[in-house]
């Protein structure tokens, strides 16, 4: 019952405060610019603007246009109920595999690319092109940087390898979590799409990747996508910071009350992270598009690393 309960708490605090956190990170890169900015809950009014819109779709689209955002939210939501964020019992504890969750992610990931395909404009297959090389560079570093984690554990199972570090803290202070931190850092930056990967603000189309592909998108499904894109977001700086900080994650056998305070605890390190990454970009620039794979290849680099290590010093 307490699994049940952690996993459906998991997937309400993702879907509400992941505008939530987007709000926050634009009103803290809004306040260190020198501009007031809009409020936090100014994400959740662009939303209800966008569902009160009617719902368009360019000539000559097809079902594939129209079902990528709901893919794209789909997915986040699955990944949201797996991924130990609050508790590491889950009914679907099962399926909380670090394959099946990478998967999971490449697959909303795919299903927008293939969207923007569908739209035939030269915007769409631009982002379309680019977020697909962007794909083949992350979801080997997201495979390595956890399976370096996962070597001591003897599994895959995110939720075993989660429970063992809140068991053996120490373990998260080694060279193997600090490279594969890096390593996952780095391409959570690269997943969600933020400085100096991409640029959610802009819509230049010659730095533009994420934007490219949702041009054509409006009203409902665009605010399905902007919604999906913050859920990823949550989730993933969710399970940095479990990885690396599971301390307040309730384990097996825990009451209600510790997956009330998991809850309140989790909220706390993914606004943190957030905060943090919001600071960061507004004193970095975006790297030039061809100089983004040699970035993505530093990261792979490390989580290879990581995973050497993790066999010499275990």
């Amino acid at each position: 019952m307490t699994g049940l309960v952690g996993a459906v708490a998991q997937v309400v605090v993702v879907a509400v405060g992941s505008p939530l956190l987007v709000g926050l990170m634009r009103k803290i890169r809004a306040r260190l610019e020198g501009r007031v900015g809009a409020g936090v809950l100014q994400t959740w009014r662009d939303l209800r603007k966008l569902c009160r819109k009617e719902a368009i779709s360019p000539h000559g689209t097809g079902w594939v246009f129209r079902m990528a955002p709901l893919v794209l939210a789909g997915t986040a939501l699955v990944v949201a109920s797996v991924v130990p964020l609050v508790t590491t019992q889950s009914p679907m504890d099962g399926v909380a595999d670090l394959f099946a969750v990478a998967a999971l992610l490449a697959l909303g990931s795919v299903a927008l690319a293939l969207g923007g395909l569908d739209t035939g404009t030269a915007f769409g297959g631009m982002g379309a092109s680019r977020e697909v090389t962007l794909l083949a560079l992350v979801e080997p570093t997201i495979l390595l940087s956890v399976f370096a984690l996962s070597v001591r554990v003897g599994s895959t199972n995110l939720g075993e390898i989660v429970t063992a570090a809140v068991h053996d803290p120490m373990a998260v202070i080694s060279p193997v979590s600090l490279l594969a931190a890096v390593a996952l850092g780095v391409v959570t930056i690269a997943e969600t799409g933020r400085i100096p990967v991409d640029n959610p603000s802009t819509h230049l189309e010659l730095t533009m990747i994420h934007e490219a592909m949702v041009l054509e998108y409006a009203g409902p499904d665009l605010a399905l996508i902007e919604w999906a894109s913050g859920m990823r977001l949550f989730v993933l700086l969710g399970l940095l910071a479990g990885l690396f900080a599971p301390w307040g994650i309730a384990t097996a056998g825990a009451g209600p009350v510790a997956v009330v305070l998991a809850l309140v605890v989790l909220v706390f390190k993914v606004a943190v992270l957030g905060a943090g990454l919001a600071a960061g970009e507004v004193f970095m620039a975006k790297l030039r598009l061809f100089r983004i794979p040699e970035l993505l290849a530093g990261s792979f680099m490390l989580a290879l690393l990581a995973v050497a290590a993790s066999y010499f010093l275990a």
